[in-house]
């Protein structure tokens, strides 16, 4: 922890950006499980589905009642869910640092939103639970979650009130959730791709949080700095990718444990900085 406050220290003092990657783990303190676990499995009819399998476009295509209330099931845990210190300490960086900061995030809880994070410098590549847009792509508007939708227990189903609340108010067609489905690639106008990669380009102090690097895009980003010679800080509670990249790296370190406990402790270092 010491080390890891040090480079954090040189790279507060030597002005150069500061980016946060964070994935599930982050929001695991919150209560949130991960989006893997056996809480994602979903029944529907006689078979069950991995979420590998339910979280597609070609699923919803054939059956978005079922996909829906597999999301509103979801949602629901993310809305009874609080931020924790992590993502306090976040939102605290962010505001120390200003433009020298960007938050880029795999989840799609909004918790750092709820905590504070600026949404300019918070970067959720995989989407917002809360959020939606037109399943046909007949315009590129996003839109809020609409507020009569209810919170799904397994076996229920959408009511005739909701499924009218899901049509697109353009056309009519089904909204789909503001998520990237595994069957879909990343970019710039929904997940801010080409902006990560800038942001990574340009990043000296890289911390990765409570992601093991099973998506394309944190990859990207981690090689990039570690090819740039960045500083690199890997916080996980089990060793994983980005902690022996971390290690390997120019300056690097490795520290183990709950992000919701080291983050505010590194974060006490930039407000002594």
């Amino acid at each position: 922890m010491e080390t890891a406050a040090e480079l954090f220290c040189q790279a507060i003092q030597e002005e150069g950006n500061i980016t946060v990657l964070t994935g599930a783990g982050v929001s695991a303190g919150s209560g949130i499980p991960t989006f893997r676990g056996p809480e994602g499995f979903w029944t529907v009819g006689s078979r069950e589905y991995h979420p590998q399998e339910i979280a597609t476009f070609s699923m919803f295509a054939r059956d978005p009642e079922s996909v829906w209330v597999w999301y509103l099931y979801r949602m629901g845990m993310c809305k009874k869910a609080t931020p924790n210190a992590g993502h306090e300490a976040l939102a605290r960086l962010d505001s120390i640092l200003g433009d020298r900061f960007t938050l880029i995030t795999q989840n799609v809880d909004n918790l750092h939103i709820r905590a504070g994070s600026s949404e300019s410098r918070t970067f959720e590549i995989h989407g917002n639970i809360f959020k939606t847009r037109c399943a046909s792509a007949c315009s590129e508007g996003i839109f809020p979650l609409p507020e009569d939708l209810s919170p799904k227990r397994r076996g229920e189903a959408l009511t005739d009130k909701e499924k009218r609340s899901l049509r697109c108010p353009s056309c009519g067609g089904w909204l789909r959730p503001h998520v990237l489905w595994f069957d879909e690639t990343y970019n710039e106008r929904y997940f801010r791709f080409e902006s990560a990669i800038h942001v990574a380009e340009n990043t000296r102090l890289l911390i990765t949080v409570g992601t093991t690097g099973a998506t394309t895009l944190p990859n990207h980003i981690t090689n990039l700095v570690f090819g740039n010679r960045g500083l690199m800080i890997d916080i996980n509670i089990a060793d994983n990718p980005f902690a022996r990249l971390a290690t390997q790296a120019n300056r690097g370190i490795y520290v183990q444990g709950e992000s919701s406990r080291i983050l505010p402790k590194l974060v006490q270092v930039a407000d002594c900085a």
